[in-house]
């Protein structure tokens, strides 16, 4: 079955940029949003995206960096290229009618907050308005296909492609069935996500955290456990990983990228360990972003996270 028909549940950080790639790479999009405030919020995403692929786009021309996601650097057409994000742009469809959404969807790809309830609750509203061919993958950066499966009524479709932020410049995906995944189905998501110009690494083994975040997390942990602790600052912190490591990026600046509500939603399946089983103050974690997230400080999204943008 060749896919065209691609709907994103969940305008976010990643979802925005799922749809906008896929909409760049050709494919007709929609993206699925709960409220009329959903689409307030995710509105302005693709507006910043569409003006992130242009910047990316002006600095391949002068060979300042280059951005697998936009184009191979052989047949790198400036002029091609932003025609391809501008059409994009136009052409992303939001929508707040799942029904409707998902009428004729090849694929469905589910990109909503790492919350267990809420995505149990988004599957069995989607499996009885599927078409029989639609394919369905979730975006979920720690939980285990295996666990919505049932839900989804189509066990045989079901899957994770999870992909990195900044998924122009960092193309790579993550394509993971569960027990039940048929390899068509697993064939066609390693083909799609070849189409919308990703790397697509196959993870043959259902891991929570897949591979990037197995690495990324306890990372993530580890910086949050030394500020809340009290050992360190944020920027200092970030300066003791960038000047030993020659890293583009420290932990709290990935935090704000990754968004600071996915890093809560993350830290809260953590809380309830027994203290003297858990390897991080998930508890001062889990207080430290709730405060930040309360004054309105997600990260990038929100211009101000840990930092200032």
């Amino acid at each position: 079955m060749k896919l065209q028909n691609v709907v994103v549940a969940g305008g976010g950080v990643l979802g925005s940029q799922i749809a906008f790639q896929a909409a760049y790479s050709g494919f007709n999009v929609t993206i699925w949003l709960r409220s009329e405030g959903s689409i307030t919020r995710t509105q302005p995403k693709l507006d910043n995206l569409k003006e992130k692929y242009l910047e990316t786009i002006t600095k391949m021309a002068k060979k300042e960096m280059w951005a697998n996601g936009i184009s191979d650097y052989d047949t790198f057409n400036e002029e091609e290229c932003r025609a391809k994000v501008l059409k994009a742009y136009e052409s992303i469809k939001l929508e707040l009618d799942l029904k409707k959404a998902v009428s004729n969807a090849d694929l469905v790809i589910e990109s909503m907050a790492e919350n267990v309830e809420q995505k149990i609750e988004f599957y069995q509203k989607l499996a009885p308005l599927l078409p029989e061919k639609t394919i369905v993958v979730t975006n979920s950066s720690t939980l285990l296909p295996s666990k919505f499966a049932k839900y989804t009524l189509r066990k045989e479709k079901f899957l994770s492609l999870h992909f990195a932020n900044t998924i122009w410049v960092n193309n790579m995906t993550e394509v993971m069935a569960q027990k039940y995944t048929s390899k068509e189905a697993f064939d066609e998501v390693m083909n799609f996500a070849k189409e919308i110009r990703m790397v697509p690494l196959p993870v043959h083994k259902e891991k929570s955290g897949y591979l990037l975040n197995s690495m990324l997390v306890p990372f993530l942990f580890s910086a949050m456990d030394l500020y809340v602790n009290g050992v360190s600052d944020p920027q200092s912190i970030d300066k003791a990983w960038l000047l030993g490591t020659g890293a583009p990026k420290g932990p709290f600046q990935i935090l704000d990228t990754v968004g600071l509500t996915t890093a809560y939603n993350i830290v809260m399946m953590y809380v309830k360990i027994p203290s003297f089983l858990a390897p991080y103050n998930f508890k001062g974690m889990a207080k430290m972003l709730k405060k930040y997230i309360d004054e309105g400080k997600l990260g990038i999204s929100t211009k101000e996270g840990f930092y200032k943008y």
